[in-house]
């Protein structure tokens, strides 16, 4: 198994809950599960890390970010600065085959939900912002809300109410309907009303923690 494949088996698993923020990432674990050696493993470990998914604590080892109520607050407010004007940005200069990309991917979260697969559908939420932001951002924008998409996550798990995604679907089609017309000034509306609901919905006043088999993740 590359590094790459063991950095999104892992980044997967946090994205669809199945690792919970406090989760502890053991490096001999997460070797042996992947049969790779553990210098390779802090090297993944690493990278969650700069991307704010993991904690790495001196001493102590990795485990899954646990962001604060007062980084949730920043980071809800960070990305109704960013995604409402690059969304009307791409609105005004979207192409008939990035409607189509898009209208495709709401299509899966609603299967999604038609199967009642909660895993997929919170992953399939965080990579809608992700690839609508990706038709018109720059790197370091892009790079940013791939980032601030999977703390967002981090945050729905540790205060949303279980079993109740805060990322409506039919908002992600509404958004669509409204790029697809053109309305760039709706679009940005919509998207910022978007961020502010979802954050509206989240219990901002304690945490919960917990975890799951490391090496279950890893499972075909």
């Amino acid at each position: 198994m590359t590094n790459e494949q063991i950095y999104k088996k892992i980044q997967d698993a946090i994205l669809e809950r199945r690792l919970l923020p406090g989760t502890k990432l053991a490096e001999n674990r997460l070797a042996k599960a992947t049969k790779a050696n553990r210098m390779r493993i802090r090297q993944v470990l690493s990278r969650l890390a700069h991307e704010q998914i993991v904690t790495l604590i001196p001493n102590r080892g990795a485990y899954v970010a646990q962001p604060s109520v007062k980084e949730a607050q920043e980071m809800f407010e960070t990305r109704r600065l960013i995604e409402p004007p690059l969304v009307e940005k791409l609105t005004r200069q979207i192409s008939k085959s990035d409607i189509v990309r898009l209208k495709a991917h709401v299509d899966k979260e609603q299967n999604a939900r038609k199967d009642q697969d909660f895993r997929k559908m919170v992953r399939l939420s965080g990579e809608f912002h992700v690839l609508l932001i990706s038709m018109v951002a720059n790197h370091i924008q892009l790079r940013l809300i791939k980032e601030l998409t999977a703390l967002t996550c981090l945050i729905i798990m540790l205060y949303d109410k279980p079993n109740a995604p805060a990322c409506p679907q039919h908002e992600h089609e509404k958004l669509v309907k409204a790029i697809a017309k053109g309305e760039a000034e709706n679009a940005n509306q919509i998207m910022y009303d978007h961020l502010m609901h979802i954050e509206q919905t989240l219990d901002l006043t304690g945490n919960t923690t917990s975890s799951c088999e490391i090496e279950s993740i890893f499972q075909d």
